[in-house]
């Protein structure tokens, strides 16, 4: 028997596990976070209070598996970038830790999760999904054809509100559109400032960026990117007759936007552009709360 068990134990140790959860950002979750918050918006909105049990779960899961194969989706397609750049040259697959192979088995096995986890939720999501899919596949070249591909992160991550309505309505109406201008005017305004980390990086290997793209008018930029989420949800709350807790919270929001907005108008530090973007997350929380608290009793 112990023959049998040590091979076990070496077969084990030769897979690279801390290079797989360094891979899908085990570590830093805070793209899930920006991922799950406005799908939870929805699943709110749409069930007019707190989501079922099995809902909640599910979509919880799901933007943890589909952030972690977005992610390998991006590094695959940037391997060679990523060697290039300062922040991402660390990374399994561009510092060689990984084979390709591995990361597509990684892949292969988070989308067959995500298959699964659609069995438990109405036929039309799963007819949605594969525009999921597809949208997390398009977005890392997108950084080679357009000069704003935060803009199809944004809408990759706002496909998720549509599919949380879904899932919850079985079918998709005018809130949920808006929801999906929310988000993805709101993911172009979070990654632009992430994108700063990387500016002169970006210059020097060719890879395009908005903050790269905007220069000097950056805080322009993600102002109006701001002013454009803020608006939908204003216009969300009153098509679903929002009461005045929600408008306090993005009264909120707003002055924090300004602040970040004014922020921007001087040089910002790698560091504290990593700060400022993670600092959405709390964000994507208040909003979350202030629908909760918003919604007609």
């Amino acid at each position: 028997m112990s023959a049998p068990a040590a091979s076990s134990s070496a077969a084990s140790s030769l897979v690279p596990w801390s290079a797989l959860a360094r891979l899908i950002r085990l570590p830093n979750q805070t793209g899930t976070y920006l991922l799950l918050l406005p799908t939870l918006w929805a699943l709110v909105l749409a069930a007019r209070g707190i989501p079922s049990l099995k809902l909640f779960v599910m979509f919880i899961g799901g933007a943890f598996v589909m952030r972690s194969a977005g992610v390998i989706m991006n590094d695959l397609a940037d391997q060679t970038f990523d060697r290039q750049v300062t922040r991402t040259k660390t990374r399994p697959l561009a510092a060689g830790e990984l084979s390709r192979r591995q990361a597509y088995a990684l892949l292969g096995l988070l989308l067959l999760i995500a298959a699964g986890l659609l069995l438990g939720l109405p036929p039309l999501v799963a007819w949605l999904s594969p525009i999921a899919v597809g949208l997390a596949a398009l977005y890392p070249f997108s950084k080679r054809w357009i000069h704003i591909p935060q803009a199809m992160l944004g809408i990759a991550f706002g496909w998720g509100t549509i599919m949380a309505w879904a899932a919850v309505r079985e079918h998709v109406d005018v809130s949920a559109w808006l929801l999906f201008g929310t988000t993805a005017a709101w993911a172009i305004a979070y990654d632009t400032i992430y994108a700063v980390q990387d500016i002169e990086d970006d210059r020097r290997v060719g890879v395009k960026s908005a903050a790269l793209y905007l220069g000097s008018a950056l805080h322009r930029g993600v102002g109006l990117a701001l002013g454009t989420m803020l608006a939908f949800l204003i216009i969300t709350g009153w098509l679903n007759e929002l009461q005045w807790p929600f408008y306090c919270t993005l009264l909120g929001v707003g002055l924090f936007f300004i602040k970040q907005v004014r922020d921007l108008q001087q040089p910002v530090s790698p560091a504290r552009a990593f700060a400022m973007f993670r600092h959405h997350i709390w964000v994507g929380v208040a909003i979350l709360f202030g629908l909760l608290a918003g919604l007609p009793h």
